[in-house]
């Protein structure tokens, strides 16, 4: 009674100044769409939270310096090796901090989640049609929000400054400097110098722990204004029009809904933290100029563009009488193009369906399979990229040439995409021309209709002719009657 009491007379004091109370319930009463596809962006959102907690424990015992010192930590094989402050630190963050192993692989798993949640969640406003008018600018903002989540994640990934990291950073300053004219410029402002320099490690924590995810965290909060303010959409139904939002009010029902998915957010990645082994920095040892990890793949929101490096032939050529380095096409080119085409796909796609009306209602993927067709060729491509950066763990597993597989994916990354985008057209058309029917019912209507044309059993009907033209056997027409 007490608790209620004082937690009454707190809110009647909020509201007798910053006049909360009409807002609260406004929101409160706010309703929510049911379907369990518009709770992936909440897994984004959740794993968001678990980032910048596990984060803000991190940084009290991380050291981002590139001073070297020697290690005299628990950790015995590394024990009186030199190496930098940074990595010397983030060993010791590992084996001798409480619960800071838990917390290093738990930061790097809710990374690794927030960023599928993201392309999941992309995935289901483009197969949606959730992207169009009015909704063009979220769909600019969580297309930057994933960016900056790749660069968030890369430059974490890198200040642990471990051998594998400084892999990574090497391909990344080699891929920079295949930029024409401003290329070699930008690699030595960033690094400080020539690679790997004495700045790049503090300027990348920097980025990781303030710029970066101040960033992101003032883009989910625009991304949440706009949507309160533009409203829910909602799939085709039953009393759903343009004008209004079928659903759950936010309390109870969709408050308690959304709280168990954070909790099982955390659980997930808590779990994930505690009983999958990531980024292992003891075992790939300090970060040296002249050594590289073999095999070494970076994580998946930068595995395509690894693979891409890996397939793309060693052709260079000259612009304006400037060498265009292999790396800048498959490195530079091939990114900036990816990501310019999504930016322009809610106008690309105004153009090309005509469709310049207001949207409330979502389409359903087989509503327009060229959309379906568009995400298939994508998904198949990209992630047959992200398979050929790992061609050396396959190689070694299979024992297999690496200049093999790299000459058999170079043909499959160009025709298995157009072959899955095909058939993902034929499958959304023949599902349109029926609603109701699942890709399994669409399997056994095709088998029968093709079982309905069939002609008449050819044998049967030649054995029955070839029967009527022969004389029958006096014990035959007995048998027979």
């Amino acid at each position: 009674m007490i608790t209620r009491w004082a937690v009454r007379r707190v809110l009647l004091w909020l509201d007798g100044r910053v006049r909360i109370a009409s807002v609260t319930r406004k929101t409160l009463a706010k309703v929510f769409p049911d379907h369990w596809t518009f709770m992936l962006g909440e897994i984004a959102l959740y794993s968001f939270v678990s980032l910048v907690a596990t984060g803000v424990f991190l940084t009290l015992f991380f050291e981002p310096s590139p001073a070297e010192t020697v290690y005299t930590g628990a950790y015995g094989p590394m024990r009186g090796v030199r190496a930098s402050a940074a990595y010397a630190s983030a060993v010791t963050l590992s084996w001798d901090v409480r619960a800071g192993l838990l917390m290093r692989q738990t930061h790097h798993w809710s990374a690794l989640v927030f960023l599928s949640a993201i392309v999941a969640h992309l995935s289901r406003i483009f197969l949606t049609g959730a992207f169009r008018k009015p909704r063009e600018i979220n769909w600019v903002i969580g297309l930057t929000m994933f960016l900056l989540g790749i660069a968030t994640g890369f430059a974490g990934y890198s200040v642990p400054d471990d051998l594998l990291s400084g892999t990574g950073l090497r391909i990344a300053a080699a891929t920079l400097l295949s930029v024409p004219v401003v290329g070699p410029w930008a690699a030595f402002l960033l690094f400080g110098g020539g690679f790997p320099g004495t700045s790049i490690i503090p300027r990348l924590y920097i980025l990781h722990v303030l710029l970066l995810p101040g960033a992101i965290a003032a883009l989910i909060g625009a991304h949440l204004a706009i949507l309160i303010r533009q409203k829910h959409t909602h799939f085709p139904g039953p009393g759903r029009t343009q004008d209004n939002v079928v659903g759950s009010k936010m309390w109870p029902t969709y408050g308690f809904r959304s709280l168990a998915l954070m909790c099982a957010v955390f659980a997930v990645t808590f779990g994930l933290g505690g009983l999958v082994q990531i980024n292992p920095v003891w075992v790939w040892g300090p970060f040296r100029p002249s050594g590289a990890t073999s095999p070494a793949q970076p994580d998946w929101f930068l595995a395509w563009v690894e693979g891409a490096l890996r397939l793309y032939p060693p052709y260079e050529f000259r612009i304006f009488g400037y060498l265009v380095p292999a790396p800048f096409v498959p490195g530079v080119v091939m990114p900036a193009l990816t990501f310019l085409v999504l930016y322009l796909w809610p106008w690309l796609d105004r153009r090309l369906t005509r469709g310049r009306g207001r949207h409330q209602v979502l389409d359903r993927p087989r509503d327009s399979p060229a959309r379906v067709a568009a995400w298939a060729w994508g998904a198949s491509f990209y992630g047959l990229l992200l398979l050929a950066s790992s061609d050396d763990v396959v190689a070694r597993y299979f024992q297999i040439p690496v200049f093999g597989i790299v000459r058999t994916m170079r043909i499959v990354v160009l025709v298995v995409p157009v072959a899955i985008g095909a058939v993902a057209y034929v499958l959304a058309r023949a599902l349109r021309e029926d609603p109701e029917a699942t890709l399994l019912d669409l399997r056994w209507r095709r088998i029968a209709a093709v079982i309905r044309r069939r002609p008449p059993d050819v044998e049967g009907g030649e054995r029955r002719a070839a029967g009527a033209e022969r004389p029958a056997a006096s014990g035959e027409e007995g048998a027979g009657a």
